[in-house]
């Protein structure tokens, strides 16, 4: 595919919760594109829908109006089962509390999204040879054995990623994926989303923070459920070559 390829559409997204009188829009025509490769900051008031709109490009909710075309296919009113099908086939989930389970070593929640292809035929052994080599992506091969509770939230949160991996998925949804993080380990987290970015990987981001949408190469703003503002950041963050984060050129943030 090329890099003009458009992973997420949206025509006339709309989400309405409730009925009459009590009823809520949360997303209102919402008209938006994604394109492959692309690193993009969603952004937007509490309650202005952002969250709405991650539901329903996570698949885990249907619009109410509008369509959703999700790489080249319209999913907008694609039952529980099919959704799940693409959930589990095309994307990948990175959530601000992690989402662990904490009985599970790392080893064992990073093989878990494989568990749930039931028509996998790949053998155990290659399951947990893979889980490692994703483990070993994010730095934490010598943690495998490890559980949630024994490991930093830092940590947790690249288990979580080398979970979103694992079945190698078309678009990456991070949900505040430094929400819980201090400044060190939020800087470590946007590296590793960075590197994925760089080898191909389109990501989407919601986030509250303006310094960690300053990671993404655009910005989509979102107030009522209607498209407030998008803009190119001219100046992204980037990862040095010592794990510190830098601004591509130095007049510092973007515009």
């Amino acid at each position: 595919m090329s890099e003009n390829h458009t992973i997420i559409e949206t025509i006339g997204l709309t989400k309405i919760y409730g009925e009459g009188e009590y009823s809520v829009t949360a997303l209102d025509d919402l008209n938006i594109q994604i394109h492959e490769g692309e690193f993009v900051a969603i952004m937007g008031p509490s309650g202005s829908g952002k969250s709405t709109l991650l539901n329903i490009l996570a698949c885990l909710d249907r619009p109410s109006g509008g369509r959703y075309i999700l790489a080249g296919e319209d999913v907008s009113e694609y039952n529980r089962k099919e959704l799940a099908f693409i959930r589990s086939r095309q994307l990948g989930f990175v959530f601000q509390s992690y989402n662990l389970l904490p009985r599970q070593t790392a080893l064992e929640n990073v093989m878990l999204p494989m568990m749930y292809q039931r028509e996998s035929n790949l053998p155990m052994e290659e399951r947990k040879q893979k889980a490692l080599a994703a483990l070993e992506g994010v730095g934490l091969k010598d943690r495998a054995d490890h559980l949630p509770s024994q490991m930093s939230g830092g940590q947790q949160q690249r288990v979580a990623i080398a979970r979103a991996l694992i079945n190698d998925p078309v678009l990456i949804l991070a949900d505040e994926p430094t929400g819980n993080l201090d400044t060190h380990s939020s800087i470590e987290i946007m590296d590793i989303l960075h590197e994925l970015n760089e080898r191909g990987r389109t990501i989407v981001m919601v986030t509250h923070e303006p310094d960690i949408a300053q990671h993404t190469g655009r910005i989509i703003l979102i107030r009522d459920g209607k498209l407030a503002m998008e803009r190119t950041n001219r100046n992204p963050i980037l990862k040095s070559a010592h794990g510190e984060a830098q601004k591509a050129t130095p007049e510092g943030a973007a515009e």
